[in-house]
């Protein structure tokens, strides 16, 4: 089982499983009481969990001496509540070497669906028909493709596991896509290439390690940013462009240049949010809420995963979603098959 299913899973009813971890950062902590217990930040490909390991723990001993990046195989009875995930009777212990092969793969549903992802990605870029935006695109994922497709899209509250950058991209590539058609004045090949560029400063803010789950914390990503790091990184790929061979196509590369720059700069949307300039284009503008969109749905899916119901319909908010969920309205079914089970459904909303 992975932590993803783990969360979709488990309740306030005990479910007995078993799942591989790889442990990313362990902090000592003390009860009211005075007494020692260990908080662990433990990761798979599809996300984060936080385990406590009190201090009655037959393995307690070992827990304090097990170092971060360890991969884990943990046992037992797993429950969720307003605090998280909590264990009773469980145990853990280091992964085979076959194990650990198998883990850092990822699990199965996520790895296929990062791969239909890239594959999606790939279609869309080979699709370009501006030289100068081609050119870079490719030249972009020949350089990075590996770093590219172990990266997240964040360090917390959506797409933040290893590929999660793939995923987002590609969906904010489907969804530009359909924008242009509905807006046909937008310009489709910059909607893609600045999608693809948006948040490509993340490979040294949001990367994994070629084999782990613990997010790196690069000097570089800490002290710029993925915003600079991406204008400088598009700067350094079309210098190395053959841009002469293109001088009499129009419009200039330069204005190609700088209205894919502009895409990075102001995706954010608002100086308050980290956009050293406001979206001043059309494209500008699609891009920063295609993007916002994306991240939105992603951490109501996830809510919906993993927050617990209040009442029946309704969950408890998940930060940092604005107010608690409420259960989604199923379409109207086309016609009743007597022999599918029925869906349950939310209960009435009905006031009088």
């Amino acid at each position: 089982m992975s932590i993803s299913e783990l969360l979709a899973t488990t309740s306030e009813t005990p479910l007995e499983v078993s799942y591989s971890a790889q442990l990313q950062q362990v902090r000592q902590r003390e009860t009211k009481g005075g007494k020692p217990f260990l908080e662990w930040a433990i990761a798979d490909a599809t996300g984060t969990i936080t385990l406590k390991v009190w201090n009655n723990h037959p393995q307690f001993d070992s827990a304090a001496e097990t170092a971060p990046e360890t991969l884990l195989r943990f046992s037992g009875q797993w429950t969720q509540n307003q605090y998280g995930i909590d264990g009773k009777g469980w145990k853990f212990r280091l992964l085979t070497g076959e194990e650990k092969s198998e883990f850092l793969a990822g699990d199965p549903a996520t790895r296929e669906k990062q791969n239909h992802d890239w594959a999606d990605i790939v279609d869309f870029l080979t699709g370009l028909s501006d030289p100068r935006l081609k050119a870079v695109c490719d030249l972009f994922v020949e350089q990075f493709e590996d770093r590219f497709r172990r990266t997240g899209a964040a360090r917390r509250n959506h797409h933040a596991r290893r590929g999660g950058l793939v995923e987002h991209v590609a969906q904010m590539m489907r969804s530009a896509s359909a924008i242009c058609g509905v807006y046909p004045y937008l310009n489709h090949d910059l909607m893609i290439a600045g999608v693809l560029f948006h948040d490509c400063g993340k490979l040294w803010e949001n990367t994994y390690p070629e084999a782990g789950f613990n997010q790196l914390h690069l000097l570089h990503g800490e002290m710029l940013g993925h915003i600079p790091l991406g204008l400088e990184l598009l700067n350094k790929l079309w210098r190395e462009l053959p841009l002469e061979s293109w001088r009499e196509v129009e419009p200039s590369s330069e204005d190609v240049r700088l209205h894919l720059l502009h895409l990075i700069a102001s995706h954010h949307g608002q100086y308050d949010f980290g956009s050293p300039t406001l979206p001043r284009t059309p494209e500008a503008h699609a891009l920063h809420y295609v993007d916002n969109l994306d991240a939105k749905l992603e951490m109501v899916k996830d809510a919906y995963a993993s927050a617990n119901e209040i009442v029946p319909g309704i969950f408890e908010r998940q930060f940092p979603l604005p107010a608690p969920l409420v259960a989604p309205l199923p379409p109207v079914a086309a016609k009743e098959d007597p022999e599918v089970a029925e869906t349950p459904q939310p209960p009435s909303s009905e006031l009088f």
